[in-house]
């Protein structure tokens, strides 16, 4: 036997987050719907992603012409805040990656 005194060897864990797509760009998709008007819409648009008039007027006609559309891009976090401050009065959105 030897002399050398041998210490069991330290195991380390990584802590691995299973959620990989918080990293990612997302996007909230608002949906068309026939019951908000152009002027409800806008104004949502712009509380929820404080952009000009112009861009969210610009945006309610794109949701309003082809059903939908990417009305913000960011991290989840961000694009969670967005659609729960346009669904406040009940728009329908959807985020994605």
């Amino acid at each position: 036997m030897s002399n050398i005194e041998q210490k069991p060897s330290e195991i380390v864990e990584e802590e691995v987050s299973n959620d990989s797509t918080t990293n990612l760009p997302m996007k909230v998709i608002l949906f068309n719907d026939d019951w908000h008007t152009f002027d409800e819409v806008i104004v949502q648009l712009i509380k929820a992603i404080h952009c000009s008039f112009e861009l969210a007027r610009n945006l309610a006609f794109e949701v309003h012409v082809k059903g939908k559309a990417v009305v913000f891009t960011g991290s989840l976090e961000e694009c969670l805040k967005v659609s729960a401050v346009l669904e406040e009065i009940a728009l329908h959105t959807q985020i994605e990656t």
